[in-house]
């Protein structure tokens, strides 16, 4: 992998100099002055929502992340979500994966339709592919995946499914922000790609999402539905408020001024954590050829959820905190009818940790972390 390795047999002294705990991620924030740059702006034009200035500048900007002709910013991923399965029109059962943020499934449910689980690859974290045909009944309408991790779906398989069953397909692409595949950018796959933008993720507008589509009639149908669904004093559809702000349009074009720098970092940090842990008994996400990553996340696996459990709090005792994410398959949720057996996201989703990830997190703490899990995982 090309970094000096880092196997201590034993755990170094955890008398790290912090001024803070260290939680899985932590907000990448830019230079205070320059955000108040921008809100000067702001304050002199005096619009602060209803698509203004800065707006439309991210909007323009986050096109070559994308990779496709049409792009709406919206208030959060799950709004997105849910304005994806509205224009498109689905009603009936959705093809999903348990294995995921809960606003996958709940946008699904929000729009009264009905999500069908399909399980997870048996080495992987995304929905198996192969298992999608099974799944489908007169009632299905539209298979919504989620690039789990920012690591890419098996989307030509998913796209030839779809196509030869008059599918919709939505990605929940949440954490695919700045990752391409075969040189496409991996939110400018399916009908609808949505993406969050959440303050967690690599790309942040503190809160945020957008929406990106190929189909000129269906980028129109999304922006009418973000708008409330009429234009001035024309009504045409029932729509939601789905906009957003100047000041979270500003905190967006400064962090997208560092995007370069970020990845670059994200990347030398994953590398140092899959060195450390090479030979030990957990398994790290394999990423698929084809594919740049944006090393967005750094999920371990775990043999047992009781070991998970010692990680855990042995970590915890150093004020390093780790978190088991995605928790629990949501093929388990209490509110869900008959949502059918996963046994491999059931199995997987007690066992899996993400591991501390951001931009300014000291490498330290990243052998610190990794000789402590050599010392624990047998």
């Amino acid at each position: 992998l090309g970094m000096p390795m880092h196997r201590p047999s034993e755990a170094p002294s955890p008398s790290l100099t912090r001024s803070a705990a260290v939680h899985v991620t932590r907000t990448f924030m830019p230079p205070i002055g320059d955000y108040v740059e921008l809100l000067e702006g702001i304050w002199e034009r005096q619009q602060v929502t209803n698509n203004g200035t800065l707006v439309q500048q991210l909007e323009k900007a986050l096109l070559p992340y994308h990779g496709t002709p049409h792009l709406l910013y919206a208030t959060n991923g799950t709004i997105t979500l849910q304005l994806a399965l509205k224009a498109l029109g689905i009603t009936g059962e959705v093809i999903t994966t348990p294995f995921s943020y809960v606003a996958s499934t709940t946008a699904i449910l929000w729009e009264h339709c009905t999500p069908v689980f399909v399980d997870i690859e048996a080495d992987g974290f995304n929905i198996d592919a192969e298992l999608i045909e099974a799944a489908i009944t007169p009632r299905t309408q539209a298979i919504l995946a989620t690039h789990v991790y920012g690591l890419p779906c098996a989307v030509e398989r998913i796209e030839a499914i779809a196509r030869a069953h008059g599918l919709k397909v939505i990605y929940d692409a949440a954490h695919a922000f700045g990752t391409s595949y075969k040189g496409r950018p991996l939110l400018s796959f399916g009908d609808v790609s949505s993406c969050s933008f959440h303050a967690t993720k690599i790309f942040h507008t503190v809160e945020g999402g957008s929406l990106a589509c190929h189909d000129e009639g269906l980028y129109a149908q999304l922006r009418l539905l973000r708008s409330f669904g009429h234009v001035k004093d024309e009504h045409f559809a029932p729509g939601i408020n789905g906009k957003n702000s100047e000041f979270h349009a500003a905190m967006g074009l400064l962090v997208l001024r560092s995007m370069d720098e970020i990845l670059e970092r994200r990347r030398g940090q994953w590398l140092r954590y899959a060195e450390a842990l090479a030979g030990v008994n957990v398994r790290i996400a394999s990423i698929p050829d084809g594919t740049d990553f944006n090393h967005a996340y750094f999920p371990v696996v775990l043999p047992t959820e009781r070991l998970l459990t010692t990680v855990v709090e042995d970590l915890a005792a150093l004020d390093i905190h780790p978190r088991r994410y995605f928790y629990p398959s949501l093929s388990t949720l209490p509110y869900l009818k008959n949502p059918g057996n996963c046994p491999r996201s059931e199995e997987l989703s007690p066992r899996v940790l993400c591991l501390p990830l951001f931009h300014d997190l000291e490498e330290e703490v990243i052998d610190l972390v990794a000789s402590r899990i050599r010392v624990l995982v047998p």
